[in-house]
């Protein structure tokens, strides 16, 4: 038998009439005394806490200034995309903050325990008018107004009424508390505010894909300098069918995000893109090195190049010379043509070496001649190849500790670190979750032909909560996972997610309840040096003796495993 899915339809309410607990359940949490009880002063220390979150009491003036500032410096469009950011960040860690210390509390007390926390802060006054969600089905339709906000306040008195709403901050606040809940984008618009001259502020809420005109309130959630306006100041020209507002084909194949730590990164590859300055990145498996690298491309001068990608790791090192700087026929036995390699074909264009520190002292060498030369000579060749091509780098394990373990050339690693980016693992974008749901469930839904409406309020409480230690690359296969087992028309529930009794290297599976438990690894006995030699053995064997390949089912870098097949005398 299903379980029921939450549904609250509070929609007869009139202007005037006040939504109180009552009309959520009385009793249930969080209420807003239980909220108001989280809030604690330490004036001894100078601190300010609500729950483990330190808050901070800031005068409104100041706020106020600080807005100023800033639209007179970026200009408002710039201005009003950093505080709609600021506030979604806001109020999708409220959202976890009320997941995780009232885990069982009514779904509608703890949808309303946002507006309650907006008016703890003191920022404003709001009041529910319609209140309609189903998580399962990704259904949410909400409407409140909101009165004496301290943007307006603020707002008129340095601009007087114009004709925008300004209730910037608010807006993405109350757009990232319901996204991080209903694991889906969901968008609020205020459609009436005191800038503009109306006697109150009025809010709709609904999720992103149900608004006919969503982009023009989306380009306001993206990170202050898009694809688009980069190319605008660099003056390069854009196709001439590309809308002004980047539609939805354009925006697939780009990093999906919103969070404090992900904007952080995407600033700092719109600061390098208009150059041609050598890039690395590094960051833990499946933080999307390689995405990140594409958008890079696509936003640089040579974006109208190619963009070819290696994996370091997948080449043997007896081909990656030829796979870099190509082969002359006849360089060796099976040589039978000429072919360019990975350098020639990237000419103009960008060069994405992944994994890099899996490469071999003697190939790294030779690609610090071409990164400082800026030239090849093809395997068996007699000439030089001038090459024009912009090299992006990745690794997923720190470098300086693999130059001082002697694994890494110091001066390649000096070449390649021009301008290091450092890619957050999920855990610490946890904003940024709802939207990855939501994305994977559109792009798997209809690769595989499924119907799914969405995910079960307890499926998205898992995924909120879940440190991922796979990353992004995780939370993708999880929901492709699951959007092939839902049957049609049923929502993801976590059992779809993880499968009973599976602990996918981070002893996390279902427990005899159904709900997801951590549970200790089980302590293996230490192998032996004949049990290592067979293991190792058996993998190099199915491998085909290719040592890359054999390295990642060990889950080690080829370096290492090269040096414990040489230490068993298998290589």
């Amino acid at each position: 038998m299903k379980t029921p899915v939450p549904r609250l339809r509070l929609s007869q309410l009139r202007p005037g009439d006040a939504l109180t607990d009552a009309d959520l359940d009385a009793g249930a949490s969080p209420t807003v005394r239980e909220l108001s009880e989280s809030l604690r002063f330490s004036p001894g220390d100078g601190r300010i806490w609500l729950e483990d979150q330190r808050m901070l009491l800031l005068r409104a003036t100041t706020y106020g200034m600080l807005r100023r500032e800033l639209i007179a410096s970026t200009g408002q469009a710039q201005a009003r995309s950093l505080f709609t950011r600021v506030g979604y960040s806001a109020g999708a860690r409220d959202a976890g903050l009320v997941r995780r210390n009232w885990p069982d509390g009514n779904p509608a007390n703890a949808f309303e325990a946002g507006p309650r926390m907006h008016a703890l802060s003191g920022m404003v006054r709001p009041q529910t008018l319609r209140f309609e969600f189903d998580i399962a089905r990704g259904e949410f339709h909400s409407e409140h107004l909101w009165f004496d906000s301290v943007e307006d306040d603020e707002h008129i008195a340095a601009f007087g009424i114009g004709t925008e709403p300004a209730c910037w901050m608010l807006v993405g606040y109350a757009s990232g508390y319901a996204s991080a809940f209903m694991g889906k984008r969901v968008l609020f618009r205020e459609v009436e505010c005191r800038s503009m001259g109306h006697e109150v502020c009025r809010i709709v809420g609904k999720p992103a894909d149900q608004w006919d005109d969503a982009e023009e309130d989306l380009r306001f959630f993206e990170p202050e300098a898009s694809a688009q306006s980069v190319r605008r100041r660099l003056q390069v020209a854009v196709r001439p069918e590309l809308p002004e507002a980047m539609t939805q084909a354009e925006r697939e194949g780009e990093p999906i995000g919103i969070s404090a730590a992900f904007s952080a990164a995407r600033h700092l590859i719109e600061r390098v893109a208009p150059t041609t300055a050598t890039v690395l990145f590094t960051g833990a498996s499946g933080v999307g090195k390689e995405l990140f690298a594409r958008t890079l491309h696509r936003i640089s001068p040579r974006h109208g190049q190619p963009f070819v990608a290696l994996n370091c790791a997948a080449i043997p090192d007896s081909l990656i010379e030829a796979e870099l700087f190509g082969v002359e026929r006849g360089a060796y036995t099976g040589a039978n043509a000429s072919r360019p390699g990975r350098f020639e074909r990237a000419q103009r264009g960008t060069l994405f070496l992944d994994e890099i520190a899996s490469l071999s002292l003697v190939a790294q060498g030779k690609l610090l001649r071409a990164l400082q030369e800026r030239v090849i000579e093809r395997v068996g060749g007699t000439r030089e190849i001038a090459v024009d091509v912009r090299v992006v780098a990745a690794s997923n394990v720190d470098l300086r500790q693999e130059v001082a373990a002697g694994r890494f050339r110091e001066d390649l690693l000096f070449r390649l670190n021009v301008f290091p980016i450092q890619l957050p693992p999920l855990r610490e974008r946890r904003d940024d979750i709802p939207l990855l749901m939501e994305a994977f469930l559109r792009r798997y839904g209809a690769l595989h032909g499924r119907r799914v409406p969405g995910f079960t309020p307890r499926a998205v409480r898992t995924l909120v909560q879940y440190d991922f230690p796979g990353n992004v690359r995780e939370l993708q296969n999880l929901v492709e996972r699951a959007v092939i087992l839902a049957n049609p028309d049923e929502p993801i529930d976590v059992h779809h997610l993880f499968r009973s009794g599976e602990a996918p290297g981070h002893g996390v599976g279902l427990d005899e309840s159904g709900h997801l438990a951590t549970a200790a690894p089980a302590q293996a006995p230490k192998p032996s040096a004949g049990t290592d030699k067979a293991r190792y053995a058996q993998a190099l064997q199915e491998a085909r003796y290719n040592v890359a390949e054999a390295a990642r089912v060990l889950g080690l870098t080829r370096p290492q495993m090269a040096y414990r097949l040489k230490k068993l005398g298998l290589l």
